[in-house]
């Protein structure tokens, strides 16, 4: 099942830097020293494993981060503003819906992503002071922070899907056990992809139950729906193996070893998933009958005995699958890996690496995430690396930009929260 819907985001601005002076009882006449603005919010968005389908978002359609605050005297940063984390489900895909771009798909429990980047702060005037001038009345604005349109989609992963023959009932079962509405008919192949729903225990718990696509023989081969089909189940924590125990058109027990070939055949984990199998179509004359040669041909299987038709048995199901679904979620706890942060970087084969612009007289500004990212790893206050920084800047074509742009030696160049001196 596939739910999908659209949302605005909009980052936070970054908070203006100040224009301020010193100001104390022996210092009448101090230096600038307005502070940074603070940073705008960030839109994250995480996976929230108690979170099974879009529905809290559906009448969401914006979200927006904090605003940074102004700075402050005496060189204070403003406070930055609040990010903003959605959750969502897992298998939850964002696109960007301007060009359909898949942006990120979240796969992995706790997996969080920056979607929308917080706008940085300005500087306060203090950072402008100069030989040239000592005391500047300049400041800068906040940068604003980004916005974009999203496709947020979800292709629900079942906890537990329903496999077998065609026809043997599934569709009935699952039609029966959530408020799906399958397609159901006595012929073969009624299903073609799968349907969900969702499982409510009358004790509060509940679990997502897929019906999948009837398997044949030589579906691990690709015959019929194959690798289609199976390619669903391997998410499955649980499969529900359904069998025709009246056994009209096919014999059961075969019926039984044909489907696990198969899945061994495509894929050697799937043979090891737990397996729930339920005898269907007990309500038949010949069903007993059958069910005694298949007790007899598979001693150690524990099976459940039901009739879909007549919705009697279905219980038992639903609370062994559940049980086995809270093991398996309780082992992926204990072996889960540490929280995945990511930052969505997005391709622009239009724009370049960086951009001048002009911030003032005499003052330029790099804008760039790339430049940001690169200038984080350099401590400027250490003469050797503030030199290797200008060399990488230089090697990225950043030089010859500005002196296209304009600026002569001894102007200033704001690279993310540093100022530099043009040497050329």
């Amino acid at each position: 099942m596939i739910d999908l819907i659209r949302m605005h985001v909009k980052a936070g601005d970054g908070g203006r830097g100040i224009v301020a002076w010193r100001r104390e009882k022996f210092y009448p006449n101090g230096g600038p020293a307005g502070g940074d603005g603070g940073k705008g919010g960030d839109i994250w968005f995480a996976v929230d494993t108690n979170e099974t389908t879009l529905s809290k978002l559906r009448y969401t359609k914006s979200v927006k981060a904090g605003n940074g605050a102004p700075g402050l005297i005496k060189k204070m940063h403003g406070k930055s503003g609040d990010d903003v984390i959605i959750p969502v489900p897992l298998g939850t895909m964002i696109r960007n819906a301007e060009n359909n771009d898949l942006l990120v798909d979240l796969t992995k429990p706790g997996q969080k992503v920056l979607i929308a980047h917080g706008g940085k702060g300005g500087l306060g005037n203090y950072h402008f002071a100069s030989s040239k001038n000592d005391a500047p009345d300049f400041a800068q604005p906040g940068e604003i922070g980004e916005a974009l349109d999203l496709q947020i989609e979800l292709r629900l992963l079942a906890d537990a899907g329903l496999i077998g023959y065609p026809s043997v009932g599934k569709s009935t079962f699952l039609s029966i056990v959530t408020s799906a509405r399958p397609e159901i008919a006595a012929y073969p192949f009624t299903t073609i992809e799968p349907n969900i729903g969702v499982v409510n225990l009358p004790d509060g718990r509940g679990f997502v139950l897929a019906d999948m696509p009837g398997l044949i023989e030589g579906a691990g081969d690709g015959k019929g729906l194959g690798h289609e089909f199976l390619r669903h189940i391997r998410r499955c924590r649980v499969l529900i193996h359904v069998i025709d125990m009246a056994g009209e058109e096919r014999n059961p027990v075969d019926d039984y070893r044909i489907i696990n070939d198969e899945l061994k055949k495509y894929d050697a984990d799937l043979e090891k998933k737990p397996q729930i199998v339920v005898a269907n179509k007990m309500d038949d004359e010949y069903s007993s009958i059958n069910l005694e040669e298949f007790r007899k041909a598979y001693p150690d299987l524990k099976i459940f005995e039901i009739s879909a038709l007549e919705k009697k048995g279905l219980d038992p199901v639903l609370y062994a699958a559940m049980a086995e679904i809270e093991n398996s979620r309780s082992n992926e706890e204990e072996n889960a890996e540490p929280i995945e942060e990511t930052i969505v970087y997005r391709y622009q084969p239009t724009r370049p690496d960086f951009y001048v612009e002009k911030d003032g007289p005499h003052r330029w500004k790099i804008v760039s995430r790339k430049v940001d990212n690169l200038s984080d790893k350099y401590d400027i206050s250490d003469p050797d690396q503030a030199y290797q920084l200008a060399l990488a800047l230089n090697k990225m074509g950043v030089d010859d930009a500005l002196r296209e742009a304009g600026a002569k030696d001894g102007d200033q160049v704001i690279v993310n929260n540093h100022i530099l001196d043009f040497r050329d």
